[in-house]
């Protein structure tokens, strides 16, 4: 019976093109018996099986691999070089406020960071910008930005200048978490993640938020995508990186928030509202002032040393026209008396004044703890203005200011949580999304991309302005 199988048509089957050759597949099982059949089916099933385990194996090696970077990056660079910059920042904090006299020796310290760049060849300083576009791109990271920053934003910290510490932060740990990449031989793509782990790491060891860190670290860099295949060594990273520091000594940002009662109440909700969108103009004012003093001194200082040393003299005068060293480093008793309720007027403007004059001469730091202070000092004025308890909106401020600078809003909420506890965490997300969509396109780092509008759902893969 087989036998008429095995000629005619069948041959002529058997010789029809590659192409159609898979026709062949389908047919030819039928014409054997039952027996050969079921054999050549299991056949089949045990190599999809083996495909399938060894797919298996695959994702089981590249998991352990990044669980073992991550363990790595968290220990080293965030638990190690983290907490070595949290106690460099600490000590410059406390010698400076020891020390009133060391703001007039600020103007050498500016020209001893400029000399630093100028002998390592670095002519223009892109910052944190560097950082992100080297995740998005080919970028590489110099390794000599991690020892440079460090030394600057604690110059500048010991010295007065009105700077933050978190932008040194990514700077530092997205240069050694790229280095770290690169002395492991990783594919470009692996390089990328890399970069957020150090970024995140040294945040996180910074703050005591390994949870923030994580988040931001994943939310900053292309507003409206995350790259979920980073989630994991991100946040093994941020987790040590945390609790080293902790177990070293470090202390956690936390402020103690009892204004606000559980729920959410109408009345207080619609004055949040209200708060938030001014927020998201103090937001853009803050960034255009930043980019404005850089272009000005730009473009009337273009001698780099020149230009840092009228700004040491601008900061130094006006701190002593205002006969307070209230704006100097990054302010953080300031914001814990805004919290507290207590604050000055103008102190939002004078913070984002000086920050300006610091940072666009060329000194070196942050811009988000400056973005705190602003909010916090200006959320508690016009809190109070509003009938709203002024801590909760020095609260709401410093959320809503730090989101509409970022657009992280993710980063944002979770930042309130960890701050202030959970029991304003329907304010704080009201205040985030505002301040997100009322801010526009503005940004702290130029480039950050925003993929999607803020007003419709349309992809616009738009850089901040």
């Amino acid at each position: 019976m087989f036998g008429k199988f095995c000629s005619g048509p069948f041959l002529a089957l058997c010789s029809l093109p590659a192409a159609v050759c898979h026709v062949k597949i389908t047919i030819y099982p039928v014409f054997f018996c039952k027996d050969t059949r079921e054999r050549m089916t299991a056949t089949v099933q045990k190599e999809e099986l083996k495909q399938k385990a060894d797919h298996w194996k695959q994702r089981l090696r590249t998991f352990l691999r990044w669980v073992l970077l991550s363990i790595f990056i968290g220990i080293a660079i965030g638990g190690g070089v983290g907490t070595l910059f949290y106690y460099a920042l600490k000590w410059s904090t406390q010698t400076r406020i020891n020390n009133p006299w060391l703001l007039f020796l600020l103007p050498a310290g500016g020209l001893l960071i400029v000399w630093l760049y100028q002998l390592c060849g670095v002519q223009k300083s892109r910052g944190t910008d560097l950082v992100l576009l080297s995740i998005r791109s080919s970028q590489p990271l110099p390794a000599r930005m991690a020892p440079l920053i460090f030394i600057s934003t604690a110059i500048t910290h010991l010295f007065g200048g009105s700077a933050g510490r978190e932008g040194a932060a990514l700077q530092i740990g997205g240069s050694l978490g790229y280095g770290a990449g690169r002395l492991f031989k990783l594919d470009e793509k692996s390089l990328h993640v890399m970069t957020m782990c150090g970024m995140g790491a040294v945040f996180s060891a910074l703050f005591g938020m390994p949870v923030v860190a994580s988040v931001f670290a994943l939310e900053v860099i292309s507003v409206g995508q995350m790259l979920y295949s980073a989630l994991v060594p991100v946040a093994i990273s941020c987790l040590l990186a945390a609790g080293i520091s902790g177990w070293l000594g470090a202390i956690p940002t936390h402020f103690t928030l009892v204004a606000v009662k559980g729920g959410i109440q109408l009345v207080p909700a619609l004055q949040v509202a209200l708060l938030s969108a001014m927020c998201a103009i103090i937001a853009v004012l803050f960034c255009r002032c930043l980019q404005a003093s850089g272009r000005l001194y730009r473009r009337f200082l273009p001698n780099p040393y020149l230009r840092i040393l009228v700004g040491s003299a601008l900061v130094i005068c006006l701190t002593l026209l205002l006969h307070t060293t209230d704006y100097e480093g990054a302010g953080g008793e300031i914001i814990d008396r805004a919290i507290r309720g207590q604050t000055r007027p103008e102190a939002f403007l004078l913070k984002i004044l000086l920050t300006a004059l610091t940072l666009g001469a060329g000194f070196k730091g942050g811009e988000i703890v400056p973005s705190f202070y602003i909010g916090a000092t200006f959320g508690c004025w016009m809190g109070s203005l509003l009938g709203l308890d002024p801590c909760l909106g020095a609260a709401v401020g410093l959320l809503a200011v730090f989101c509409g600078v970022v657009n992280c809003p993710l980063t944002a909420l979770l930042l309130g949580c960890s701050l202030f506890g959970y029991s304003g965490a329907p304010y704080f997300f009201l205040a985030c999304a505002l301040s997100y969509a009322l801010s526009g396109y503005s940004g702290l780092y130029s480039e950050q991309t925003i993929l999607y509008s803020k007003f419709r759902p349309q992809f616009i893969n738009k850089k901040t302005e």
